[in-house]
């Protein structure tokens, strides 16, 4: 059943083990395919060069494109996978339905497509703008989440984690202008303070995907 944003009964719970679950299978996949091809494009010309003797140009082109696919693969999955930084979230924060999750716009970067996100509660103005990317390093939106709404933990000033219902899609957020943001934070509370230090949301990431998305 597919709940829009005017729904009154939020769906059923997500079962959070059984997604950060399938998002590190997910990752460990996208990872171990990405390596797959990385050492075949260096081993292929290696062995058939050493069975030929032959050692041309274009025999030995694939093995620096090789070098650099794994470079990128390791890149990505140390600055541009959010699995364990969900799991710290979703771990400290209860989830909280919310009926209006809408993109903005997207940005492709070698760390994954960033998206600007606007998570509104009703009855609620001025929701900021979040950046977002796939915790398990897929660079595809979720566009169920614009039809069904999405459960979010964390809080929106320090950032959080967007479950879509329905499937195994989840979203690291940020605030897309960290510094814009401050004011909210520093209002927040001792209480909401010391939950968000735990989760480890209080810092801007040090990684950025965009020049518009920093937080990340």
């Amino acid at each position: 059943m597919a709940y829009g944003s005017q729904a009154s009964v939020p769906p059923e719970v997500p079962d959070v083990a059984r997604i950060l679950r399938a998002n590190r299978l997910a990752l460990a996949r996208l990872m171990a395919v990405r390596l797959l091809i990385a050492g075949l494009l260096v081993a292929v010309p290696v062995t058939i060069s050493r069975m030929t003797g032959v050692n041309s140009f274009f025999l030995v082109l694939p093995i620096p494109v090789g070098v650099g696919v794994c470079i990128l693969t390791v890149y990505r999955a140390l600055h541009g996978t959010r699995v364990s930084r969900c799991a710290r979230v979703l771990r400290t924060y209860p989830l909280e339905f919310h009926p209006r999750v809408l993109k903005k716009y997207e940005r492709w970067t070698e760390y994954g497509n960033v998206f600007a996100v606007r998570v509104t509660t009703r009855g609620q103005h001025g929701a900021p703008l979040m950046v977002a990317v796939n915790a398990d390093g897929r660079r595809r939106w979720p566009e169920e989440v614009e039809e069904s709404g999405g459960w979010l933990a964390g809080d929106l000033p320090f950032g959080g984690v967007l479950v879509v219902p329905g499937s195994n899609a989840m979203l690291f957020l940020k605030p897309a202008d960290w510094d814009k943001t401050a004011r909210k934070r520093e209002e927040a509370g001792a209480e909401r303070l010391a939950i968000a230090q735990r989760a480890k949301l209080t810092r801007r990431t040090k990684y950025a995907g965009a020049r518009r998305s920093r937080a990340l």
